[in-house]
Parts: structure tokens; C-alpha cells; sequence
């Protein structure tokens, strides 16, 4: 029932984002926006919780099968998906790289992402994927003479290394980074990339995603067995029911 609710709340909160920036950004990129992956989500948290609250509560045992058969599939995705990104841990980064690189290139279209990506440079201190050099990727911050924007060869505000005491944020501190060297662009701005940084974050803090997924699992472990519990109640007593029903009508009973 609560993650019914949750699911609900995130459909809602999904489709008012979406309906909300609608205005603001005609060319959002849709293939990472996050009030689509919300709405696509929580649609399919709703109908997954929507079989296990209603099969429980009518003790239908179409849809508890349902429920566990979903709650197990799930759990095999995410067990497979975890295997594969060890194993195949040189080409995640390498899927790693292509998704920054992509968001780069559409960091002006969709404000969501650029939210995003500006909160990652400042959370990890970091500057594009590899280097603070990948944002000639984006139209805006490319260095060809022939680009008119104000903000050519420059890197976004988030890239900057912070000011003691600052009131207000100067959003035109990356003005021509890209066209320093390492040593005095690291001066101003953080000169590393964030792909780097992020797979240093995750082997310091592996205790921690092992403890989240440990979290995930739990609670789906616990709905298969419970489901499959009650399955096998319901079907106990419907044996019964039959049993009685053959005896009442026996007239040597």
C-alpha cells in the first residue's frame, strides 16, 4: 500500500514537471528527461503494487502470481544488470563517457539536464567528461571562430572553484577556459573530468551501494515470499472449502 501511494506521487509529480517545463523548453532532450523517466516509473511502480495490493485484499490469486512473478523479474534484472557492470565494467565506462558526452552536447536544451549536470560538477569538482576541454562539444561553449556566442571557448558556471564569502554567483566565471592551458585554467576552474571522479566516488563507496542494493532487494525478496505465502493459504482453503462442500453432500456424512 505504500509503495502504491509512492508510485502515485511520483506520476504526479512526473507529469507536473513535464507539463511545467513544457513552455520552457520546446527542444527538451526526452531521452533523459527525468519527469519521463518519473511518469514511466511510477506508472509501472503503480501497476506492480496495484496486482499485490488489490490480490491481497481480494485474495485473488491471479494477480499475487502476478505480483511475484513481476517482483521476481525485477529482482533477476537488477542482479543480472549488477553482474554485467562488473564484469563488463571497461565497456560501462565506456557508456559512462557516451551519456556525459551527449548531455554535454545538449546542456542548453533541456533544463532539467542542466540542473543536473551543473549540480554533478559541483557535487564531484569536476569539468565535462574527461576534461574541462570536452564543452567545445556543446554549440554554445565550442571554440570555432565562427560561433557567435557570447559564451565561446567557456565552460559553465558549475565548473568554477568556489569563492569564499561570494553573495552572488558570477555565472560568466568559465569566460575563455578552454583556451587556457592545464595549470592556469586550474586556477579558476576545475580542470578534471567528472568521468574519473565518478569511479573514484563509487570504489570509496562501495559499502554504501552494496548497503542501497542490499536495501532494494530486501523488501522485494520479502513481498515474493510473502505473496507466494498467501497463494498457498488461499489454495489451502479453497481445498477445504471443496472438501466440506463434498462431505455435506455425502448423506452418510
Amino acid at each position: 500500500m505504500l509503495f502504491w501511494v509512492i508510485s502515485m506521487v511520483m506520476v504526479a509529480v512526473g507529469v507536473y514537471a513535464r507539463l511545467m517545463k513544457h513552455a520552457e523548453a520546446a527542444l527538451a532532450c526526452l531521452a533523459v528527461d527525468p519527469a519521463i523517466l518519473l511518469i514511466v516509473v511510477g506508472v509501472l511502480m503503480f501497476l506492480l503494487t496495484f496486482c499485490g495490493c488489490i490480490g491481497s485484499l481480494r485474495e485473488n490469486i491471479c494477480l499475487l502470481q502476478t505480483f511475484s512473478l513481476c517482483l521476481t523479474l525485477v529482482f533477476l534484472l537488477q542482479l543480472a544488470a549488477g553482474i554485467l557492470g562488473f564484469v563488463f565494467s571497461d565497456k560501462a565506462r565506456g557508456k559512462v563517457s557516451e551519456i556525459i558526452n551527449n548531455a554535454i552536447v545538449h546542456y542548453r536544451d533541456d533544463l532539467d539536464l542542466q540542473n543536473l549536470i551543473d549540480f554533478g560538477q559541483k557535487k564531484f569538482s569536476c569539468c565535462g567528461g574527461i576534461s574541462y576541454k570536452d564543452w567545445s562539444q556543446n554549440m554554445y561553449f565550442n571554440c570555432s571562430d565562427d560561433n557567435p556566442s557570447r559564451e565561446r571557448c567557456s565552460v559553465p558556471y558549475s565548473c568554477c572553484l568556489p569563492t569564499p564569502n561570494q553573495a552572488v554567483i558570477n555565472t560568466m566565471c568559465g569566460q575563455g577556459m578552454q583556451s587556457l592551458d592545464y595549470l592556469e585554467a586550474s586556477k579558476v576552474i576545475y580542470p578534471n573530468g567528472c568521468i574519473d571522479k565518478l569511479v573514484n566516488w563509487i570504489h570509496s563507496n562501495l559499502f554504501l551501494l552494496g548497503g542501497v542494493a542490499l536495501g532494494l532487494a530486501i523488501p522485494q525478496l520479502v513481498g515474493i515470499l510473502l505473496s507466494q505465502i498467501l497463494v498457498n493459504q488461499i489454495k489451502d482453503q479453497i481445498k477445504l472449502q471443496l472438501y466440506n462442500q463434498q462431505h455435506r453432500a455425502d448423506p452418510w456424512y
